[in-house]
């Protein structure tokens, strides 16, 4: 069964095995032409992805053949797309933001439109993919290993402003940057992703990551600092306090990640009677999507990582190591009370408050009311994703005001509906397309396993095949292949190309 769920993955997920398969084999690369959607998806990112399979000993020579001739023979069943006819539509759009979401909308918009004109505005030289932080951060990946050039990933013929907006006119059709001016639109994309709010914690800024031991993966620079301060955490002992945060955030599962790494390196390293964990949340659970929960919940007892609920970060001493918590407390009455928890520690990993870009509030796009009205998220029809004011403007990603994970994974399912809905209302028609809150998150539990959630808005679970053939209710290795050989290239070869 596992070789079949590893075969399946291959094929269904990284549709390259048939061109790789061609090439160690020296046949014909006829099938690739320009009426070929396959064709696009040639790589040398899949080639490497599975000569490190190899080399890890993930799969074995003989396997890799064998798979590879499976999905060679599968494939040539055929591999062309039936294209909807383009439209014919016009209109000026302004993407903000070259995010995931961002030039993942713009790549779809060209092959959706017959004249497409399109501007991405971004200030960024280097595209992360950032669900690889995690892996830098577990000594998995290396630092080079999860970006590129920005330049080379904008879809020909776009307009790349390199710049930052500072407002945006709503009513004017009007977006406002640094040093370009004034930009007008007829449809805008507002995908800027999401702001870090330091000031939120006292005692550290961006600057000082890594200072007093006190490290966080959701950045680059970060998640390198973190592999070696783990790895010594993890050889020489002591106290790990990891924590997540209060506000919305991308990738809720990266802060468990990390801690369950670190638990795991100790396991490696025969250590794990020197360490000591504790696991603090801004939540009222430790995961809050049923089907996984429990095994999330088995995991930490099994480990000895003790949870605390309804805790706020508020402060880092980094020179004395001591973090400081806001945890709230419910009597059984329902009564409220607040209580202050001192946590010293020898290494911690923690995650920063987030919110909106400030520009957003600012001009009036984010909700007003409501549980998503603090933090300034973009006033989004989480189902359609058009704004909820102004109807040429579409929502998606991390900004958007919508109940579900911030994750890749639902940019990617919010991607075709954006689409949609965005050339349905070029052409004087209404938004139909629906998105159903699709996310998943990779809860990496230890090196070689992950617990791979995927729920939609009403938190059940949404297995895609051919996970679905196996119990994902619990940690598997399957998943782990997919987490780290698999979802890279397809983020990079095929999503940001508008593919997948």
């Amino acid at each position: 069964m596992r070789c079949a769920v590893i075969f399946l993955t291959i094929l269904l997920y990284i549709p390259h095995a048939r061109i790789t398969f061609a090439v160690r084999k020296r046949e014909s690369l006829s099938f690739l032409n320009s009426n070929n959607p396959i064709a696009i998806m040639f790589s040398p990112e899949f080639d490497k992805q599975l000569r490190q399979m190899e080399r890890d000993g993930v799969i074995s020579r003989k396997q890799f053949l064998q798979i590879s001739a499976a999905a060679a023979a599968l494939a040539t069943l055929g591999t062309d797309k039936a294209y909807a006819a383009k439209s014919s539509a016009r209109g000026r759009i302004v993407i903000i933001g070259g995010g995931a979401a961002g030039i993942g909308m713009a790549a779809r918009l060209k092959r959706a439109l017959s004249n497409p004109d399109i501007t991405i505005i971004d200030p960024s030289e280097k595209h992360f993919y950032q669900p690889g932080f995690t892996l830098i951060g577990g000594g998995v990946y290396g630092k080079d290993d999860v970006w590129r050039n920005q330049a080379d990933l904008m879809p020909e013929g776009v307009k790349w402003v390199k710049d930052v907006v500072t407002m945006v006119h709503p009513t004017q059709n009007k977006v406002v940057t640094a040093q370009n001016g004034t930009i007008d639109y007829d449809f805008m994309v507002l995908a800027p992703g999401v702001k870090y709010d330091w000031s939120r914690i006292e005692g550290i800024t961006y600057q000082q990551i890594g200072q007093g031991n006190a490290h966080t993966i959701y950045d680059w620079r970060g998640a390198q600092l973190t592999w070696p301060a783990m790895r010594e955490f993890a050889e020489k002992g002591g106290r790990g306090v990891f924590c997540d945060t209060y506000t919305k955030h991308k990738c809720g599962g990266a802060p468990k990640k990390i801690c369950l790494l670190t638990w795991d390196n100790a396991r490696k390293l025969g250590t794990t009677d020197r360490i000591e964990m504790q696991y603090l949340t801004g939540s009222s659970q430790l995961y809050n999507v049923p089907h996984f929960t429990p095994r999330l919940e088995e995991i930490y007892r099994e480990r000895n990582i003790p949870v605390e609920m309804q805790c706020k970060l508020k402060a880092i001493d980094t020179h004395d190591k001591k973090a400081y918590f806001e945890q709230t407390l419910t009597a059984a009455d329902g009564t409220k009370s607040t209580r202050t928890l001192k946590q010293e520690y020898d290494f911690m990993h923690f995650m920063v408050p987030q919110c909106a870009p400030d520009f957003v509030r600012e001009s009036g796009l984010s909700w007003t009311e409501g549980s998503l009205a603090a933090d300034g998220w973009a006033m989004a029809d989480q189902y359609t994703l058009v704004h909820k004011t102004y109807p040429n403007i579409i929502c998606l990603g991390d900004c958007a005001g919508i109940p579900t994970s911030k994750t890749s994974a639902a940019v990617r399912k919010q991607l075709p509906i954006a689409v949609a809905n965005l050339v349905s209302l070029m052409e004087g028609g209404a938004p139909e397309a629906r998105y159903n809150g699709y996310a998943a998150c990779p809860i990496v539990t230890e090196y070689g396993k992950v617990l791979m959630c995927e729920f939609d808005y009403e938190k059940k679970e949404q297995i895609t095949f051919p996970l679905s053939l196996l119990d994902m209710s619990k940690e598997q290795w399957v998943a782990w292949l997919l987490k780290v050989y698999a979802l890279k290239p397809i983020y990079f070869e095929l999503m940001l190309r508008g593919l997948y």
